[in-house]
């Protein structure tokens, strides 16, 4: 076996270790799948109780609300809820997923403007991987009542510093950088030993993020003003997307921007550039990511592919590509290839809103 990046003389491991355990089968989309998968990863059965306004606001075209809820543990979670300001009626409604980015001072901030301004640490992340603008703000714009949520980890759901190992926080000592900035680098290395604390208890970081995606897209859609509820995200965003478009049977519409390959072509120097929620155990005796992404099936699924993507091998998107076509019926899916990198640009974005138009707007 040629050697892979980052396993060196261990290669050998990803060959035998794939062939006894019978890793990334070529599963079979539906409902025994998106069952056997939730209950793999240990998906946890939350509700979004005790649900808040705590602040309303107007800004431009657009009415925000700051709504909260508990999922049972933690800090309250804290959501934007944005819609045109003049709207009348019920609007199709729209999960917007905030990435992981190795970002977690802020959560649902890096895709939607609230009463303040953005931090400099979030106005920069946006021109790196959004175009430069929220794009849950543009897409309210497009006659949407979108949702933005904190989750686990995340902005209002953070973990305090002084609950973390010493040897955690003793990495982010760098007087140079921000307290966001610090807290960021604590947070990276402290998804290890939350994801250890998960696997212990029966469930993953994925399994917990997963449960309160669905709590958020529930509450999104029991409210009297919103109509079809789609989801759409980013990176660790389109994850949270495809996990739950696997598992809520009434989200009506999925699409993921850059974060779709198979599983087998990451080995090769791509799996540590990834979260935890990517690789709950378990998952890849059951089947490979692409599988599971199209588990769906037939509902409608946008994947969004950029050509120069760093994190993920052309390899790896093509197979996966060709994964979900195969699966598919004829419109029923559509992945398009762009050439950007690992982002989610304003053409890309264009095409998202788009598309989420014509399958949630009657």
């Amino acid at each position: 076996m040629a050697e892979l990046r980052h396993l060196g003389a261990y290669s050998g491991l990803a060959e035998v270790a794939a062939h006894q355990s019978g890793a990334f089968p070529d599963a079979a989309p539906g409902p025994e799948l998106r069952q056997a998968a939730r209950a793999a990863i240990g998906t946890l059965d939350l509700t979004a109780e005790d649900v808040r306004t705590e602040r309303t606001w107007t800004a431009g075209d657009l009415a925000g609300e700051e709504l909260s809820w508990s999922v049972g543990y933690g800090p309250r979670t804290h959501a934007y809820l944005l819609r045109p300001r003049e709207a009348a009626g019920p609007l199709p409604g729209v999960l917007a997923l905030h990435c992981h980015a190795g970002m977690k001072w802020a959560g649902k901030e890096k895709i939607a403007d609230g009463p303040e301004p953005p931090t400099p640490e979030v106005a920069r992340l946006r021109e790196q991987i959004y175009g430069g603008r929220a794009y849950a703000c543009e897409l309210a714009r497009r006659g949407f009542a979108v949702l933005a949520h904190d989750v686990v980890g995340w902005g209002s759901r953070r973990f305090a510093l002084e609950d973390m190992p010493e040897r955690v926080t003793a990495l982010a000592a760098d007087p140079a950088l921000s307290p966001a900035d610090r807290y960021d680098v604590a947070a990276g290395h402290h998804e290890h030993v939350l994801e250890k604390y998960c696997t212990l208890l029966g469930t993953s970081l994925a399994g917990v993020v997963a449960g309160e995606d669905l709590a958020a897209a529930a509450y999104l859609r029991g409210r009297p003003d919103v109509g079809p509820v789609g989801c759409v995200g980013l990176s660790g965003g389109g994850l949270r997307a495809g996990l739950l478009g696997a598992f809520d049977p009434d989200v009506s519409a999925v699409a993921i921007a850059a974060m779709i390959s198979s599983y087998r072509d990451l080995l090769d120097g791509y799996v540590a550039s990834h979260t935890w929620m990517l690789y709950p155990p378990g998952l890849s005796r059951l089947c490979d990511w692409p599988a599971l992404v199209a588990a769906r099936v037939p509902r409608p699924l946008l994947a969004l592919y950029g050509e120069r993507d760093e994190l993920f091998p052309p390899e790896g998107m093509r197979r996966a590509h060709e994964a979900i076509s195969r699966r598919y019926p004829a419109g029923g899916y559509e992945g398009v290839f762009f050439d950007a990198p690992h982002a989610f640009d304003q053409a890309m974005q264009e095409h998202a809103f788009a598309w989420l138009a014509d399958r949630l707007r009657p």
